[in-house]
């Protein structure tokens, strides 16, 4: 009896040079041949981490009631259709994100503490200190088995060097990622170069020689194309299924790269030059990045990726929602009902855009079940209502993961974030008693 090829987890398709990963197929698992149920074996654990900046109106975020079933809130409604994959939860603070003696930058110390629960060091300069930052503590852990430990994404170029709020370095608002308490990762926010960074990297080369390198690679799939058919016929249905979906896939993005090759971007960054590739639009941009992180994490590329909608202070104008004004200057409302509306508005649109990463996740097949079921995703703000730049009540939603959705978790007032944080170390396989400033976890998360 023939049996259908068995793969290794870490086959590639290759062609002219090109690597290529897979997404997890039946065949890669070793018993399935012999009578093995698919969605017996255990798959890789994820975490999705979307970051939205200066604040959250907690007024129209906070749903009227606790519990099952909840009423979603004004703020919530563009998340109705996903609502039974997630859960709301309230009551959560970032006491070392609070100022603790040290003047201004509260700006810097919240978007420090996001992931940290630490307390930034005040500096301008390069002596940076603050904590490890919790997707680097599972990264640490499931980085192991895979090409990169994790991926840093963002919407919004880094602010040039120097001091981005009073006495604090701007790195403490480009990133929310601390592989130590004295490194942290910057993110990437040109999408070519995230897709080269994945399928193929031309690092090293000026950006001439990029140009005429993307010239000439009309598409990665035309390289790794024979080996696809050759491997195809060998493979049971299911898999030539999502084969052909998977590649189908990539071959969209390279469409949309490809699109943006040529295009000039025409930013005022002062002496800062950004390579083409980076979408007119914001949904285009945000849409082909998330739909690189889906990808990425497909292919098991990786399995922990941290997603900044926007920097910290970031002074993005939505115009495409009728809100031509600055997103920062409007966080400071001062009780100004025009400007309260159209802060409100751009809290919405944010969380339309964490829908799509939601949607995205659970329509992509992963084994038996979807991306979402595999992977822990988490989004939330960095301060609660911004005109007071309010540390301790600060929102959270927890989706996919296999945790229970549909829910509104409203813990005791001041409860640490780091406990959120705990609880997802935990919940990744990661053995951990104690996180930043946690006193304990979250176990409504795991009933």
């Amino acid at each position: 009896m023939k049996h259908p090829l068995s793969l290794s987890r870490r086959t590639v398709l290759r062609g002219l040079g090109t690597a290529m990963a897979l997404p997890l197929m039946e065949a890669m698992v070793p018993s399935a041949a012999f009578g093995a149920t698919f969605d017996s074996v255990s798959k890789p654990s994820r975490l999705s981490v979307f970051y939205m900046p200066n604040g959250m109106r907690m007024d129209n975020f906070t749903p009227a009631r606790s519990g099952r079933d909840y009423p979603l809130s004004p703020t919530l409604e563009p998340l109705a259709a996903m609502k039974d994959k997630f859960s709301v939860i309230t009551g959560l603070s970032h006491n070392n994100a609070n100022a603790l003696g040290d003047p201004g930058g509260a700006h810097g110390r919240s978007c420090a503490a996001f992931l940290t629960g630490a307390h930034a060091k005040p500096t301008e300069g390069s002596d940076l200190y603050c904590g490890i930052s919790m997707d680097q503590v599972i990264a640490n852990q499931l980085g192991k088995e895979t090409l990169f430990p994790s991926l840093e994404l963002g919407l919004e170029p880094s602010s040039l060097l120097g001091s981005c709020d009073i006495g604090f370095s701007c790195t403490y608002t480009n990133t929310i990622s601390w592989k130590s308490p004295t490194q942290a990762l910057p993110v990437m926010v040109n999408p070519r170069d995230v897709f080269e960074r994945l399928f193929g990297d031309s690092a090293g080369l000026d950006e001439n020689s990029r140009q005429l390198q993307m010239r000439r690679k009309t598409s990665i799939l035309d390289f790794v194309r024979q080996d696809a058919i050759r491997m195809a016929r060998q493979l049971g249905a299911n898999d030539q299924r999502k084969m052909d979906e998977y590649l189908q896939s990539v071959r969209e993005v390279e469409r949309r790269i490809q699109k943006l090759a040529n295009q000039e971007t025409n930013l005022d960054t002062g002496n800062l030059i950004l390579p083409s590739g980076i979408p007119d639009t914001f949904e285009d941009h945000l849409q082909l990045m998330v739909d690189l992180q889906v990808l990425a994490m497909q292919t098991d590329t990786t399995r922990v990726c941290t997603f900044m909608l926007g920097r910290e202070l970031s002074n993005r104008a939505y115009t495409e929602i009728g809100v031509p004004d600055s997103h920062h200057s409007l966080s400071h409302h001062g009780g100004n009902a025009e400007k309260i509306e159209k802060l409100h508005k751009i809290n919405r649109y944010h969380l339309k855009q964490f829908a799509y990463l939601l949607e995205r996740m659970d329509a992509t097949r992963d084994g038996e079940g979807t991306l979402l079921d595999n992977t822990l995703v988490f989004a939330g703000a960095s301060l609660g209502e911004p005109n007071k730049h309010d540390c301790m009540d600060l929102p959270a939603i927890v989706a996919g993961g296999g945790l229970l959705g549909n829910r509104h978790i409203a813990l005791p007032q001041h409860t640490p974030m780091s406990n959120l944080m705990l609880s997802m170390i935990q919940a990744m396989g990661v053995e951990s008693e104690q996180f930043g400033d946690s006193t304990g976890t979250v176990p409504e998360l795991s009933s």
